[in-house]
């Protein structure tokens, strides 16, 4: 009997196969769903954690192709060299020169380029006389650019068929006779280098008229050896009288010169004024009403170390025979046939070294009133 219990009880503590292979087949399964769901989890906390990243750092995602593509149109050089459409941008004035002095100023370029004349504005607003500007440039697409200096609150409205649509650049206030003037001038010049076929820039304002037609002007800048900057060692209070020697060691005062506001001058002389970093601050600080800094800014820091590249005068007719800060102003009652042909005839000067009377292709000053009689007299007189 004992041995039959023990027996049994052995029997009965010992363990079942059937039984045993069920559970493992059951925990088998549940251990995989486990490790699924945990994957799942991870897979999804991940995509999470990723979408609000990409929206967080403005992450763009871009198909191969358009990888590619993108890759491809910067790559070739055409895409390098042409201009954009619209001269606004949103560089800030040290990102604008920065850029701007990178440009190439060679005189030999790896593809065809026609070198083309910038015609930079610099206005307050409104452009009187931008009808007579439109005549002078049309037929003539490819040989010019325009760039247009207004103060920051103004919108102009030119039509898209207009030469000055979208021409309009980011601009900051000017005061007249402060450093601000010049900056508008060196933020002009740097917008158009940004254009390599810009080879000649004209300053420009909203009170000039052109005097001749658009081939000669061409022909007489780039023909010309030298670019047409006033660049005068002038005595007394007007002209060394405004020095400071404060100026030294940069500016001696026999490098003190002074010239006209309105110059044109080639794409070499451009990045000089736009690279510059030596002479700048010491004008800003020193050359403060009654210095003038338009007069005397870029005629001494450019007969410095080109004066040679300098005609010593300046395109634009101007006249100051009324004497006063600002010179004479002409409106609808002076102009006249006779007026203009004047304007035409210089009193002589030097082109490439020979005398000539053909001294001007620009003059100021004009009254708006004065856009009338021009249109009507310049086909006759002005030959456009």
């Amino acid at each position: 009997m004992g041995m039959e219990e023990g027996i049994k009880d052995n029997a009965s503590s010992a363990p079942n196969p059937r039984h045993t292979n069920q559970s493992r087949s059951t925990l088998l399964p549940m251990r995989g769903l486990q490790v699924f769901l945990m994957f799942f989890v991870l897979v999804l906390g991940i995509s999470v954690v990723s979408m609000h990243m990409i929206k967080y750092l403005n992450i763009q995602t871009l198909a191969p192709s358009a990888l590619i593509s993108s890759y491809d149109e910067k790559a070739t050089l055409e895409s390098f060299i042409k201009p954009p459409l619209s001269a606004w941008h949103f560089m800030n004035d040290s990102e604008l020169l920065w850029r701007a002095s990178m440009e190439p100023g060679r005189l030999e370029y790896p593809f065809k380029r026609v070198p083309k004349m910038a015609f930079m504005f610099l206005t307050k607003g409104p452009l009187p006389f931008a009808p007579l500007w439109e005549r002078f440039f049309k037929g003539h697409e490819g040989f010019y650019s325009v760039y247009v200096h207004a103060l920051p609150n103004y919108r102009s409205g030119f039509p898209s068929s207009s030469v000055f649509y979208e021409r309009q650049i980011p601009s900051q206030p000017v005061a007249w006779g402060e450093m601000s003037m010049c900056d508008a001038e060196r933020r002009l010049l740097a917008n158009a280098l940004l254009d390599i076929s810009n080879e000649w820039f004209v300053l420009l304002s909203e009170a000039c008229i052109p005097i001749r037609g658009f081939s000669f002007v061409y022909n007489y800048v780039s023909r010309s050896r030298y670019s047409f900057m006033g660049s005068v060692d002038e005595d007394g209070p007007y002209g060394r009288g405004r020095y400071s020697y404060a100026m030294g060691p940069e500016v001696h005062l026999s490098q003190w010169r002074k010239g006209s506001q309105w110059f044109e001058i080639n794409r070499g002389l451009a990045l000089e004024i736009v690279e510059d970093m030596v002479y700048y601050h010491k004008f800003k600080e020193f050359c403060r009403p009654p210095c003038y800094v338009d007069e005397h800014y870029f005629p001494t820091m450019l007969s410095i170390g080109n004066s040679y590249s300098l005609a010593n005068r300046t395109l634009t007719w101007t006249d100051w025979s009324r004497g006063g800060a600002h010179p004479a102003t002409f409106s609808k009652a002076d102009i006249t046939e006779r007026f203009l042909k004047k304007l035409t005839r210089g009193r002589g000067c030097f082109y490439n070294d020979q005398q000539t009377q053909i001294c001007y292709l620009f003059a100021r000053k004009f009254a708006p009133s004065a856009l009338g009689p021009l249109l009507k007299l310049a086909p006759k007189v002005l030959g456009f």
